[in-house]
C-alpha cells in the first residue's frame, strides 16, 4: 500500500513538473528581453498565435514549442514570446498583455498570419520570419539555424 502511495506520489510530481513553462519561455517582451541579456543575448523567438482558435498555432505549440527535445536545444539560447491572441472571453488576456501583443503586432506582423513565428536577432535590430509548416522539430531547429 505505501509503495503504491509513493508511486502515485511520484507520477503526480513528474506530471505537475512537465506541466510547467520552460525558464527561457515568456510572455513579456522585457521579461524575454532581460532573460536574453543574462544569456549572451540570445535570439528571442516571437510567436504570435491564437492559442483557442488557431489550429495551426495549436499545432505548432504542441508538435515544436512544448516538445521536449526543442526545449532542451534552446534552454539557453532562445528566449520563446508567446505572443496570445485569444477569442474566447475565458482566455481573455490582461490590458497590459493584450497592449503589448497588439504593439508588436502592429511592427511584426502587420499582415495578422497566425502563427506568425520571428527570430528577433541578439542585436534586436534585425527581424527575420520563420516559416512553419508542419515540420518535426528537428527541421525547424535548422530552419531556425540559417
Amino acid at each position: 500500500m505505501k509503495l503504491s502511495l509513493i508511486a502515485i506520489i511520484c507520477f503526480l510530481s513528474i506530471a505537475g513538473f512537465s506541466q510547467e513553462k520552460a525558464s527561457n519561455w515568456f510572455t513579456n517582451l522585457d521579461e524575454a528581453k532581460a532573460w536574453s541579456a543574462a544569456n549572451n543575448n540570445a535570439d528571442i523567438l516571437m510567436v504570435f498565435a491564437g492559442s483557442d482558435w488557431c489550429r495551426p498555432c495549436i499545432k505548432f505549440k504542441n508538435d515544436i514549442l512544448v516538445n521536449e527535445k526543442f526545449l532542451d536545444a534552446t534552454k539557453t539560447n532562445l528566449a520563446i514570446l508567446y505572443l496570445d491572441f485569444p477569442s474566447k472571453k475565458k482566455n481573455k488576456l490582461s490590458k497590459e498583455e493584450t497592449k503589448q501583443n497588439e504593439s508588436l503586432a502592429e511592427k511584426y506582423n502587420k499582415s495578422g498570419a497566425f502563427p506568425k513565428i520571428v527570430l528577433l536577432a541578439s542585436d534586436k535590430a534585425q527581424a527575420s520570419s520563420i516559416q512553419y509548416n508542419g515540420e518535426n522539430v528537428a527541421d525547424f531547429l535548422s530552419s531556425l539555424n540559417k
